[in-house]
């Protein structure tokens, strides 16, 4: 950032009041739709946005512009991404949406967009000063058949509209686009498999793994207990069904209460033979939303609102896809170097643990750069709490600003590894007392 992006005219904040969804799991036990499974992703946004709105009471009048985050599309109404959220989180049909997608970063890229839109000020409407950031992911992605299109089903040519599955070549099969997508053709392996790459370039043990991720469900528990959460959290309501009341969604699913390294220890490899990464120590799929609002500290003042962070540095970077995960140690270098500050200025990390031998190598790294690691992710992460994609960065820039301003810090890093061989990093200061 430049000097000049940084004065206290100019500076961009996250206002007070940004919040997310609890993070669902998209299965319930295995076994079961998630809780979630209802809802699309441009529904999830738009929780979070009329959410984020309501806290942040500032006069949806005054939004100019949506900038939101989703990775995939997941359902039929996923084309129309932040417009989509925009109008379900109550903003009037005069507001333009822009969806965001750099994979797992979306959800930060949406608070770098948002926050160039507005500093260019190419089509930064002036009269609309605020931008509404974020990001939603439903995981709930279908099950496809490819190349159907233009060939022979049944009698006819399939050229549009629904195929009747009676109708399909013996044997064929639905593919699972979730999987699908976590296979990386540049890489000419899955992420998981990038993550088992790391493992093996840090020697990094099973045990090493299993204690990261013991680790992560310890924190996020005691934080959950703690209502550290729950001004981030807006709990979703779900109406009862064939007579049943309505349940309160309020908290992050995936956090065990019964987590122990002995049951970690029983679990089995998941994606090499004699590798190191399982169910227990990789991220958990889940389903959420994040919104935030943002805009000049002028007109946060202007218009009397009280903001939360300030924005002070980014960086983007890219790396060998063979080691994706390892793209938030350049992101971060390049971070700090822009906003003038040292690793060890920094008092809350946010690392989003998309596997664990994938966070521990950037935190060995990380600590190179004088990053303390015992101040990375000291509420829990993505092994405990989930990775929504599209809205996990949006959700880790929440929990960090509102960690700073409870243990009244002053620097904040939000940052995650993204598929392919890139790393996103967000510098915040803390406005909070």
């Amino acid at each position: 950032m430049t000097q000049d992006s940084m004065t206290s005219n100019n500076a961009i904040v996250i206002l007070d009041g940004g919040r997310r969804t609890p993070r669902a799991d998209i299965l319930i036990d295995n076994k079961l739709p998630g809780l979630f499974s209802r809802f699309s992703t441009t529904a999830l946004g738009g929780l979070a946005i009329k959410a984020t709105l309501g806290a942040t009471k500032v006069d949806p009048s005054l939004v100019g512009h949506v900038v939101m985050g989703m990775a995939s599309h997941s359902h039929r109404d996923s084309i129309y991404g932040a417009q989509g959220m925009a109008w379900r989180g109550g903003l009037g049909d005069d507001v333009p949406a822009l969806t965001v997608a750099r994979i797992c970063g979306s959800g930060v890229e949406s608070v770098a967009v948002g926050m160039e839109h507005i500093l260019a000020g190419v089509r930064h409407d002036t009269g609309r000063p605020f931008v509404v950031v974020g990001g939603a992911e439903s995981m709930q992605y279908p099950f496809n058949v490819y190349n159907l299109r233009g060939r022979k089903v049944g009698q006819s040519t399939q050229k549009y509209g629904p195929v009747d599955p009676k109708q399909l070549p013996k044997g064929t099969m639905l593919g699972d686009t979730l999987l699908l997508g976590l296979y990386d053709p540049g890489a000419s392996m899955a992420m998981a498999n990038t993550a088992e790459e790391l493992a093996r370039r840090y020697k990094i043990t099973r045990e090493q793994a299993d204690a990261f991720a013991y680790r992560s469900h310890i924190n996020a528990k005691a934080a959950r207990d703690a209502g550290w959460f729950a001004e981030e959290i807006a709990p979703v309501t779900l109406p009862g069904q064939g007579g049943e009341p309505d349940q309160v969604v309020r908290h992050d699913t995936h956090v065990m209460d019964d987590v122990s390294l002995a049951k970690m220890a029983r679990l089995r490899a998941a994606f090499e033979a004699g590798g190191i990464i399982t169910a227990g120590n990789a991220s958990a799929v889940v389903d959420g939303g994040a919104a935030m609002v943002i805009g000049r500290e002028s007109d946060a003042r202007k218009h009397g609102c009280k903001p939360l962070a300030r924005i002070i540095g980014f960086g983007t970077a890219a790396c060998d896809p063979r080691i994706m995960g390892w793209g938030p140690v350049p992101a971060t270098r390049q971070a700090l170097a822009r906003c003038g500050l040292k690793g060890s200025d920094i008092d809350h990390v946010e690392l989003n643990e998309a596997f664990a031998p994938q966070a521990l190598a950037c935190i060995r790294d990380f600590a190179d750069l004088g990053i303390d690691p015992a101040k990375v992710n000291p509420q829990g992460n993505a092994i405990a709490l989930g990775h929504p994609l599209g809205a996990t960065g949006a959700i880790l820039t929440l929990t960090c600003a509102y960690a700073l301003r409870r243990r009244k810090q002053r620097y904040g890093l939000v940052t995650m590894c993204i598929g392919g061989g890139q790393g996103n990093t967000l510098v915040i200061e803390s406005l909070g007392s």
